[in-house]
C-alpha cells in the first residue's frame, strides 16, 4: 500500500505580528506538516509582487497549502499567482480592494497613511507598563508577544502595500474564512466567506480550537460542511 503524501502547509502571519500567531493551530501530523513564515525586510521601492516572489524562495515544498491572516492573506494570495499550490486559504483578509473598510479607502484616495506615526510601535513594551485595568493589560500583553515587527521601514511599506492593494475581483478558488466581529475589516463589507459567529480579528489566536476543528475539512475540500450554527459558534 503506498503511503499518502504529506501535504506541506505554509502560514503567514498579519501586518507586524511573528508566526507564533499559529503556535495553537493543529492537524492531524500524518497527513500535514505546518512551516510558518516570517516578515521580511523590504528593499527600497520593492513592489508587492517583488517582495512575494522573494517570500516564495522560501518555500520549499512542491504543490503547498497557503495559509495568511490579514495582510499576510494579502501577500498568500500575490505568492499564489507566481507558483503552483494546491490551496489559497486567507483568514481575517480580504479579496479585493472593494472589501477594505471606507476608512482604508478613504486612507488610499487621501494618502493619510503616509502620516501614520509607525515609530510608535517601538513603544509596545512602555504600554504594557502603563497600561489600566484588566483588559487594556491582556491586550498589553497580547500586542507585546505577538506584535514584534518594529522596524519602520516594514511597517511603513506594509501599510502602504495593504491600503493601496490593487486588485478588483478576487484571484479564483481563494478560501476565505472571516469573523462576523472583525472590526479591522468589517463583515458587511465581506463577500463570500466561511463565517466564524463571534470571531474578531484576532480569532487565529483566541478561537483556535475552531481552526483545530474546521481547518482539515477546509485544506482537503475548500469548504465546511453545513453544520448546526451552535457548533460553528464553538
Amino acid at each position: 500500500m503506498v503511503k499518502e503524501a504529506v501535504i506541506h502547509v505554509y502560514c503567514m502571519p498579519g501586518l507586524a505580528a511573528n508566526p507564533s500567531i499559529f503556535e495553537m493551530i493543529r492537524l492531524p501530523e500524518q497527513k500535514f506538516q505546518i512551516h510558518w513564515l516570517d516578515w521580511l525586510l523590504p528593499r527600497p521601492k520593492e513592489s508587492l509582487k517583488e517582495y512575494s516572489a522573494r517570500l516564495c524562495k522560501r518555500v520549499e515544498h512542491e504543490n503547498p497549502v497557503l495559509i495568511g491572516v490579514s495582510f499576510g492573506g494579502i501577500i498568500v494570495q500575490e505568492m499564489a499567482q507566481l507558483m503552483q499550490v494546491r490551496r489559497v486559504i486567507i483568514i481575517s483578509s480580504v479579496k479585493s480592494e472593494k472589501e477594505l473598510p471606507r476608512r482604508m479607502r478613504f486612507a488610499r484616495c487621501t494618502k493619510a497613511f503616509k502620516i501614520l506615526p509607525t515609530s510608535l510601535a517601538r513603544y509596545v513594551d512602555a504600554f504594557e507598563k502603563v497600561a489600566v485595568g484588566d483588559f487594556a493589560r491582556k491586550r498589553a500583553k497580547l500586542y507585546k508577544k505577538y506584535l514584534s515587527i518594529t522596524d519602520t521601514r516594514y511597517l511603513d511599506w506594509a501599510i502602504e502595500q495593504m491600503v493601496c492593494w490593487e486588485r478588483q475581483e478576487p484571484f479564483p478558488g481563494v478560501v476565505h474564512i472571516h469573523g462576523d466581529k472583525d472590526e479591522i475589516f468589517p463583515y458587511r463589507y465581506i463577500d463570500g466567506c466561511i463565517t466564524v459567529k463571534g470571531g474578531t480579528h484576532v480569532m487565529i489566536i483566541n478561537r483556535f480550537r475552531w481552526f483545530n476543528d474546521h481547518l482539515e475539512e477546509i485544506i482537503l475540500t475548500g469548504n465546511l460542511k453545513e453544520k448546526k450554527e451552535k457548533e460553528l459558534s464553538n
